[in-house]
């Protein structure tokens, strides 16, 4: 006989005490920490244990006891599948109120670090529509929920988001509160056109299929980029679609292509072409325009990201005689905009196309005192590189959720400046860091900024300053 599967127990009336730093909700059952998804603080219910480890059990709902008073209605039909916007059933301060606890939880208990008082997290005036940019998969299939499978709801083709941890699994999008018009239209009338037409949607596992994904950028001068991946070179179905779309939607400034034969979805060594309009299209941010093209990085919450460079300027204190290191500068926009107020700007990032950007997004709006590296930042950020560009006044790090590889804390310490910025979208790898640093730069500043409404994650800002010796 083979090895009987071990049944996990029920835990009847749970209480709900608090979120935890990755947005699930939490309660304690004989003292052991029990994860659970979609719920509040306040919430009592009974819970299916699925899986058990040492110090914790995560676990599902099974039954409402009583729901919690801060509780409230989600208004998006596609919550609790969808995995984004997860926290829609908490008020929107609540939703600050613990973004600014986990901030001072991680800068504490993982970096041990004396902090001053935090300031009250910046929310965003915008609570929909805010993001800038979205990418859709097409998919043979719609993943259906155990209800819609119990009731016979038929398979239809998709076009949506991933259901969180699954690859192939695509949920079917009706109406998404994440992204401005024309949005919504677009991603419909793009589905309603390929199925009109027959044209197949793409399997993620055969790797066949023609319409793949669909990427929309809109910004905050009111343009739009629409960008649609192709799985299969079939020229007269890619011209009909392409047509149809540019037909329906004018207003549209950039309409690009993709044909991507890959085994996986990134772009990022894809050539996409132009079919109509330019290859890009601007942002604008305090009388300066970023050019933004298809592979180009920007802030996704454009409103909110102006409010974040402006703190990240403020703790920078600049004068205008400064020299200032802005690390993992992307395509450019921090450096960019603390150019004014500085006397030099040098920008370091991996990724070459963004620093083309940077460069060029200087050339647009004349200014002339920055200077850009692109490579590997362990490599380019060394002594010899500081001793050729000059020993940074400021620091300015921006670096992805991994945080800032040790190697360069080193170089950063040893180049002394007088003032470190660290803007994290990571508090956790942010108090990591700032520790390695801490005998030598205390902290002076803390700024949180929710740059996602109705989700767990926060952007966090961090002044440090030269210790006194």
């Amino acid at each position: 006989m083979g090895k009987r599967k071990k049944e996990h127990p029920v835990i009847e009336g749970l209480k709900i005490t608090a979120l935890a730093a990755e947005g699930k909700a939490m309660g304690h059952n004989d003292g052991v920490v029990v994860f659970v998804p979609g719920c509040v603080p306040g919430d009592v219910v009974d819970v299916q244990v699925r899986a058990k480890k040492r110090r914790f059990m995560e676990a599902y709902v099974v039954r409402w006891v009583e729901k919690s008073a801060v509780r409230v209605e989600p208004f998006c039909e596609h919550f609790g599948v969808c995995g984004g916007c997860s926290w829609q059933n908490l008020p929107y301060e609540e939703q600050l109120r613990f973004k600014q606890q986990q901030v001072v939880d991680q800068l504490t208990r993982i970096g041990r670090l004396e902090l001053p008082e935090v300031k009250p997290i910046l929310g965003s005036e915008r609570t929909t529509f805010y993001r800038n940019k979205l990418e859709y998969t097409f998919a043979p299939r719609k993943w259906l929920t155990k209800e819609e499978l119990a009731a016979g709801t038929e398979f239809t083709p998709a076009l949506g988001f991933h259901i969180p941890g699954m690859f192939d699994k695509i949920l079917d999008i009706s109406r998404c509160w994440l992204q401005p018009d024309p949005s919504n239209e677009i991603r419909l009338e793009a589905k309603r056109f390929s199925e009109e037409k027959g044209y197949t949607f793409y399997d993620i596992r055969g790797h066949r299929g023609l319409v793949r994904n669909l990427v929309i950028r809109t910004t905050s001068t009111g343009e739009a980029m629409v960008i649609v991946v192709f799985g299969e070179e079939d020229t007269e179905k890619i011209v009909a679609m392409m047509g149809h779309l540019v037909s329906a939607f004018p207003g549209v400034s950039s309409w690009m292509y993709v044909v991507n034969q890959k085994m996986n979805d990134s772009l990022g060594d894809q050539t996409p072409r132009l079919w109509e309009g330019r290859d890009h299209v601007y942002e604008a941010m305090e009388g300066l325009r970023f050019k933004i093209g298809p592979k180009s990085f920007y802030q996704t919450n454009s409103e909110q990201a102006y409010e974040l460079y402006k703190v990240v300027r403020e703790m920078a204190g600049l004068t205008g005689g400064e020299v200032v290191y802005d690390l993992y500068t992307g395509t450019g926009t921090i450096a960019n905009f603390v150019a004014g107020r500085a006397r030099r700007v040098v920008g370091i990032e991996y990724v070459e196309e963004a620093v083309a950007d940077a460069r060029e997004n200087s050339r647009l709006n004349g200014v002339e005192n920055t200077v850009f590296y692109a490579g590997d930042m362990r490599k380019v950020l060394t002594d010899r590189f500081i001793a050729e560009n000059g020993r940074p006044d400021v620091v300015i790090l921006d670096p992805p959720r991994a945080g800032v590889d040790p190697p360069v804390v080193e170089v950063i310490l040893r180049a002394v400046p007088e003032v470190i910025v660290y803007v994290s979208c990571n508090p956790a790898t942010q108090a990591r860091d700032i520790a390695l640093m801490a005998g030598e730069y205390q902290v002076a500043e803390v700024q949180p900024v929710d740059m996602f409404p109705h989700t767990h994650h926060v952007e966090n800002v961090v002044k440090l300053i030269r210790r006194k010796v």
